[in-house]
């Protein structure tokens, strides 16, 4: 277990990165904005919550804009048709469509081999009546030493979804190893930069803690493979508010048969 030297210090810590991570959730075009998900097909179609009729082929999503519509692309004012072109495999660009009602940010994206898009009304009552996650109050014991192993050659990891025959694929290029109350084992990803990245649950999950998953980010190990993993930095994904989400579920490896009682909770 890691500890400080001043619990004060580390809670005041702790509650100005739940500050800042609960602003951008609830941020006017955050994923409480999203209206809907649309699965683009070869057939074009129009939605009442983004402009312009969409469809998607082999050359990637189109949107072929009426007569007065218009959306605003890298900058730019596009207007007739535009051509996305391919997208990758889990990523994502905002287009702006300046609706009557204000300005909306549409997410045209790839998601388990299939292309979307959704709208982002920051009216959304999910976002307007949005108050906040429960979250545990911060405890150092949930602050664990973790050694990471790595594989000879980073695994690709197929996960299922919260979406029904929806798959991800990831990259884990090894494990953490840690002790909490025994020792313990997860798979961990590819996260930012040089960070590593988990998806788990625990025994609170579906107790306390939203069922599908939890979320965390963890500092990229130093030459010898140390890290740190903060339990109590543990966030919920996308889809434990909102039915417009294609979030990944974790790894069989990494159910924990352990309390996490750390991080977010069941949202209000």
């Amino acid at each position: 277990m890691t500890t400080t030297t001043d619990g004060t210090a580390f809670a005041a810590d702790w509650q100005t990165w739940h500050d800042e991570h609960e602003a951008a959730r609830a941020s006017e075009h955050g994923f409480l904005a999203i209206t809907s998900i649309r699965w683009l097909t070869a057939t074009p179609e129009r939605f009442e919550d983004a402009p312009g009729t969409w469809s998607t082929d082999a050359d990637g999503p189109v949107v072929e804009l009426a007569d007065g519509e218009s959306l605003e692309i890298d900058g730019a004012t596009v207007t007739g048709t535009h051509r996305f072109g391919p997208l990758p495999e889990r990523s994502s660009t905002n287009v702006v469509w300046h609706a009557p009602d204000g300005v909306v940010v549409i997410e045209v994206a790839r998601r388990g081999g299939s292309d979307v898009i959704r709208p982002r009304h920051p009216a959304n009552p999910t976002r307007v009546e949005y108050t906040g996650t429960p979250s545990y109050a911060p405890d150092e014991r949930f602050v664990v030493d973790a050694r990471f192993a790595p594989f000879d050659e980073p695994r690709a990891v197929t996960v299922g979804s919260v979406v029904d025959g929806l798959q991800h694929v990831y990259t884990a290029p090894g494990t953490l190893s840690f002790d909490l109350d025994g020792p313990r084992t997860l798979l961990a990803f590819n996260g930012h930069g040089d960070g590593l990245h988990v998806l788990f649950t625990d025994r609170t999950s579906g107790v306390t803690t939203y069922a599908a998953n939890r979320s965390l980010d963890i500092a990229a190990p130093d030459a010898e493979g140390r890290t740190t993993i903060d339990f109590n930095r543990a966030t919920n994904l996308p889809c434990a508010y909102t039915e417009h989400a294609t979030c990944p579920l974790p790894p069989a490896e990494n159910r924990l048969d352990v309390a996490v009682e750390a991080g977010e909770r069941l949202p209000a």
